[in-house]
């Protein structure tokens, strides 16, 4: 037999997506036949998957001691020195200027050298987290940036601040705006890119397409202004505010329109621009505005406040 006791971190989520992130190695059909047998209970009673936990909760376990046996990887972010500019820290999120060139999760090319493990390796080496001490949550990311995308990335440090960013995020009351060297220069000084996106998972590629005919084609929308314009190289400097957030959206619209991204090898040819040394899209996420359409418990105090990250290296182009 062995015991948990559900911490602030741990409640307010239901019995079976809390045990499927303590216990990783369980399968699912396991799980749910362990909770029917009574092999999991909850405060010493029969309990039910769709059980909310609260803080100070007690699980009693009847199960193999080989499901509490933590995975290879359950502390990889450990392998990293952690090398981070950090744009703004509190007691409940984080963001940081993400450079160009680093992933934020791993992916089949890439285990360790990950923004969310130098994320964790901060706030373990500061004392801000303990994996130890924890049942089920780590710091995560809150949003999301192309590998060679510099710029804003926000991180939840605690459970609470977590699930309230990611509505915040998913509710549209976080301003993004980009910066992006673009090919050409726009007919219009400002403008705005209303169109259907569909992705291909397997190609990592996305088509725009002017009317949905799919369930699969998701609605976006850009906005851009021309801020300068390099005549000599026709290239333009455009902010770009995104009102949907959909995959390679900036990059996708702005070709799509003529003016693809200088650098851009997935939506444009980037022969040209290699010679120049720009290998890769030239966009930076740099400024977040909360504007809150409505009280928040946790986060409340973030209305209104600005963030922006250092220029990035393309501005030099336009000036």
């Amino acid at each position: 037999m062995r015991t948990i006791e559900i911490n602030q971190n741990d409640s307010g989520q239901r019995l079976d997506k809390f045990l499927t992130k303590r216990f990783k190695n369980m399968p699912l059909s396991l799980m749910y036949k362990f909770i029917r047998l009574k092999k999991i209970k909850l405060n010493g009673k029969k309990a039910k998957e769709s059980d909310k936990l609260k803080p100070g909760d007690v699980l009693t376990f009847y199960i193999s001691d080989e499901f509490f046996e933590r995975g290879t990887n359950e502390h990889a972010f450990l392998r990293v020195k952690p090398k981070l500019d950090i744009v703004y820290e509190d007691e409940n999120i984080l963001v940081v200027n993400k450079p160009a060139g680093l992933i934020v999760h791993s992916d089949a090319n890439e285990e360790f050298n990950t923004l969310i493990n130098h994320i964790t390796a901060y706030l373990y080496a500061n004392g801000s987290y303990n994996p130890d001490a924890e049942n089920s949550f780590a710091p995560a990311l809150c949003n999301r940036i192309d590998r060679n995308t510099q710029g804003l990335v926000i991180a939840a440090k605690n459970a609470a601040a977590l699930k309230e960013m990611n509505d915040i995020i998913k509710n549209r009351e976080v301003e993004k705006k980009y910066l992006a060297a673009v090919h050409g220069v726009p007919k219009q000084q400002e403008g705005v890119i209303r169109s259907f996106l569909n992705k291909d998972a397997d190609r990592n590629l996305v088509t725009v397409k002017k009317v949905k005919n799919s369930a699969m084609d998701k609605e976006a929308v850009t906005k851009y202004a021309v801020l300068a314009v390099n005549k000599e190289l026709n290239l333009s400097l455009l902010e770009i505010e995104l009102v949907t957030g959909r995959t390679h959206q900036i990059r996708a619209h702005m070709a799509s329109v003529g003016h693809p991204l200088l650098g851009d090898g997935k939506y444009a040819e980037n022969k040209a621009d290699r010679k120049m040394g720009y290998r890769h899209q030239a966009l930076c996420s740099y400024s977040l505005r909360f504007a809150f359409k409505e009280k928040k418990p946790v986060l409340g105090y973030l209305n209104g406040l600005t963030l922006t990250a250092p220029e990035p290296e393309f501005m030099k182009l336009f000036r």
